[in-house]
Formats: C-alpha cells, sequence, structure tokens
C-alpha cells in the first residue's frame, strides 16, 4: 500500500459506484458504432466485446474524425444518458460513506458523462456538495480508460497523485487511474476480473462502507 501524507483525496467513478443509473451502455455502444462504421469511421466487422463506447469515439478521432462529426456522435451518448439517468438512485451505503468521508478528504468525481449530467444527477439525488472537483468529458482530452480526466483533477487539486486514491466499479476507470499513477480500489468486480484486462487494484471491495472501514484498518485519515 502507498504511504499516503495529508491531504488524501478520494476521486470516484460516478455510474454504479456512486450512482445506480439505467443507462444501457451495451445499446449506447452498438447506436455509437453503426453511426461510425456508416461513416467509415470504424469497421463494421469490430468485435464490440473488446471495445467501450469511448475507445470506439477515441479511434474514431484518431481517424480523422472531424469536430461536427464528433458532436454529432455525442448527441447520441448524450441521449442515452439523459434515459439512463432519469429516476437514477444511489448505490447502497452512498451516503454513509460520503458522509464519513467528507470533511476529512477532498472528492472529487470522474466521469465519461457530460458534465451538465452528472452535476443534474449528483444534485438529485443529494449528494453534490460532498464534492470539491467534478470532471466530466468536457474537462477531458480523452475520455477514460484515459488518464486525462484524473489528470484534470491533479490539475485542479494541485494534489499529487500519490496523495489520491480512486474508486471505481469498471476496468476503464482502473486503467485511467492507475495511468495517472494513482492508486485504484475496484467496488463490486474481483480483483481476477480487473487483472483480466490488465488492471492490477490495491484492494477490492463489494460494499461501498468496506472503504471506509478499509481506511481506519490501514491507518489512513
Amino acid at each position: 500500500m502507498t504511504a499516503y501524507t495529508m491531504p488524501l483525496g478520494i476521486i470516484f467513478d460516478m455510474d454504479n459506484t456512486l450512482l445506480r443509473s439505467h443507462i444501457d451502455f451495451p445499446a449506447m455502444k452498438r447506436e455509437v458504432h453503426a453511426w461510425l462504421a456508416a461513416r467509415a469511421f470504424a469497421a463494421a466487422s469490430l468485435d464490440l466485446n473488446r471495445y467501450t463506447t469511448s475507445m470506439l469515439i477515441e479511434e474514431a478521432k484518431q481517424a480523422g474524425m472531424s469536430a461536427g462529426d464528433y458532436e454529432a456522435v455525442m448527441r447520441i451518448t448524450a441521449e442515452h444518458e439523459v434515459r439512463g439517468m432519469a429516476g437514477a438512485g444511489l448505490e447502497p451505503g452512498a451516503v454513509e460513506l460520503l458522509d464519513a468521508l467528507h470533511g476529512r478528504y477532498m472528492l472529487a468525481i470522474v466521469t465519461n458523462n457530460a458534465e451538465q449530467a452528472a452535476e443534474r444527477a449528483l444534485t438529485e439525488t443529494g449528494i453534490i456538495d460532498r464534492f470539491t472537483i467534478i470532471v466530466g468529458r468536457e474537462s477531458m482530452q480523452a475520455m477514460k480508460p484515459s488518464p486525462s480526466g484524473y489528470e484534470t483533477v491533479l490539475r485542479q487539486s494541485g494534489i499529487s497523485a500519490s496523495e489520491w486514491l480512486s474508486v471505481g466499479d469498471s476496468w476503464i476507470d482502473g486503467k485511467g487511474s492507475v495511468d495517472a499513477g494513482i492508486a485504484f480500489i475496484s467496488y463490486g468486480t474481483t480483483l481476477e476480473a480487473m487483472r483480466s484486462r490488465g488492471v492490477e487494484p490495491i484492494h477490492s471491495i463489494e460494499e461501498l462502507m468496506e472503504l471506509d472501514r478499509w481506511l481506519s484498518r490501514i491507518g489512513v485519515k
């Protein structure tokens, strides 16, 4: 375990880490892929199991997708996000964990969602005031699994990577965190599943309040 010094910040993924959203990510990926393939920005025969939506879009950008096309494809993702965020609830233990951590740590969000959608969902669920920094895709050079969003938090906070901890449910959270030099804890996913995607978490939790207990056990304040 990295020896942290104060102040310590904790970065959370949003969807299915703090918020139990209903975004249909497979449907989003299929629609985005179809749109890109129709415009020759992606091969129609791609094995979508190897891609996330953000990876498809990033490859299309590298292939020369124009700013106008990028805005158009992001409208597709935004439509899925809006539908999926409607009536989004909180993961069990989210309020209790944030109440335990708030004031002891700087708390941040890094999400591939649009910042406006993220802020609306966090406001509707009553937890937005716990966070000092909220980074959505508009503030990234590239979406997760790129480390860009995490690097944005480092710049905005002035806190070094070794003083941050990141928590998320997906390998793309872990990949982005680790590539930014930030230790990662997986939530609701086994270490084996993360390792199969090349991500090495320092710990794995099944319930959110396990994070507070773990921090107390290792003596991090």
